[in-house]
């Protein structure tokens, strides 16, 4: 004899998945620009192809400047965005310009060489990682969202390939210039991981003055001409002017430092 079937309660209808919104998005595939360009830079560096692979170091540091402020602007801002944007930043300013470094003259001293491109490699890695640890706290102060701690990854990359640049704008090689790569790379890491302030230009918000908006357009397009018709001296310049920029930077923590001091002290 054939028991009756008991009735099945219904099964709950999934809920459909959710949609990537395209505010969040774009500020992702620009990130994803930014890690395609550093690993471009590789293969033009493995192939011998210098001024080709800092363009593209180049070129992800730019995009690099704008995933987070569009990102902000679109408020597109998501914990995913973070930890693709860090990876990306590894890649493309810490292995990217560590290995092009190295098949470009550091090879040429074996294995002190190659510790010279670990260095920069490690150092990008403890100042991202020191970054996202950063960001959790809230502790801090406004005005020290002016500063970041050590040199930022894409500004150290490109300082890093300075020397390939001051090459590459004629100026010429010399015996040992492979030992100054590498004790200069290494200074790089060095500044990188670094407590050293230096200027961010984040904390300041707000529209921007009228009487500064011309100005500001007219410098932005003499670089972005100058980088295209001179790339190299160019880089060169932006990179010397950044080293100058330091001790301002500094200088201004401190003063900003001393007046936070004084009035919390203040009865």
């Amino acid at each position: 004899m054939v028991e009756p079937q008991q009735d099945q309660p219904a099964a709950s209808p999934r809920p459909a998945p959710r949609g990537i919104p395209i505010r969040v998005l774009i500020p992702n595939l620009i990130t994803l620009l930014v890690l395609a360009a550093g690993l471009t830079a590789v293969r033009f560096a493995a192939e011998g192809q210098w001024d080709r692979a800092v363009m593209a170091i180049a070129a992800g540091a730019v995009l690099d400047g704008l995933d987070g402020r569009i990102a902000r602007l679109l408020k597109g801002t998501s914990p995913f965005g973070a930890e693709l944007d860090s990876l990306a930043d590894f890649i493309s300013f810490g292995c990217a310009p560590a290995l092009t470094l190295y098949f470009w003259h550091l090879k040429e001293l074996s294995t002190f060489g190659w510790l010279a491109a670990l260095s920069l490699a490690f150092a990008m890695a403890l100042r991202l990682a020191r970054f996202n640890v950063a960001l959790a706290d809230t502790t801090k102060p406004e005005w020290t969202k002016q500063f970041f701690t050590g040199v930022p990854a894409p500004a150290g990359a490109m300082l890093a390939l300075l020397p390939i640049n001051l090459t590459l704008s004629g100026v010429p090689e010399f015996t040992g210039y492979a030992w100054l790569i590498a004790i200069y790379t290494a200074g790089v890491a060095g500044m990188v991981v670094s407590r050293l302030p230096t200027l961010s230009g984040k904390g300041k918000s707000g529209p921007i003055p009228r009487d500064r908006v011309i100005p500001l357009v007219g410098v932005v397009l003499a670089v972005f001409v100058l980088l295209v018709s001179h790339p190299f001296p160019t880089l060169t310049a932006l990179s010397l002017g950044y080293i100058a920029l330091l001790p301002v930077g500094f200088a201004r923590y401190r003063s900003l430092r001393d007046a936070d001091a004084a009035r919390t002290s203040a009865p």
